[in-house]
């Protein structure tokens, strides 16, 4: 970590309270899923930060940022689905986008994203749910979070370019 800077550190750290904050206030409970279920907006700044930053701050944005948030909010036993997925998503944001952002590479990596955090979180639910049926009424919850997720992404992406450039 001897590259890393202080001024890494700063958008590191920034990140991850943006993440956290914005999956505890902007949330949303899915009746239909198990133990609820949650929709929230953590994603846009995790998904911003992999985007146009070097991979460790997306990746530790996302990780730690969501990883808190089960630790402090009752969603004990999803941390490490979360801290997982996230890091995975991350990497492949990042690896896809950073730093030559191109429109068809952001789809494909929206698309893999959904992938990695559907398939994690099926995993995950099969241990703790010990069921590989009851898993499946999360699948829908996961996509359209990733997808509000990704719109949101899109719509801030030119503005968040030129805030990027400054820094």
């Amino acid at each position: 970590m001897k590259d890393f800077k202080v001024k890494d550190l700063v958008i590191t750290s920034l990140f991850i309270a943006l993440v956290y904050v914005f999956t505890w206030v902007v949330k949303i409970q899915l009746p239909f899923a198990p133990n609820g279920g949650l929709i929230h907006l953590g994603n846009v700044p995790f998904f911003l930060a992999a985007i146009f930053f070097e991979k460790r701050v997306g990746m530790l944005a996302g990780a730690i940022g969501m990883g808190l948030f089960d630790l402090t909010s009752g969603w004990v036993m999803w941390s490490p689905m979360t801290i997982i997925s996230a890091l995975i998503m991350g990497y492949i944001l990042n690896k896809l986008n950073y730093p030559n952002l191109k429109f068809n590479n952001l789809i494909i990596s929206f698309i893999l994203v959904a992938i990695v955090k559907v398939v994690v979180y099926y995993i995950g639910e099969i241990f703790i749910l010990h069921s590989f049926i009851l898993p499946l009424a999360s699948i829908p919850g996961n996509i359209i979070q990733i997808l509000v997720s990704s719109i949101i992404v899109l719509i801030v992406m030119k503005p968040m370019e030129k805030i990027v450039k400054q820094i």
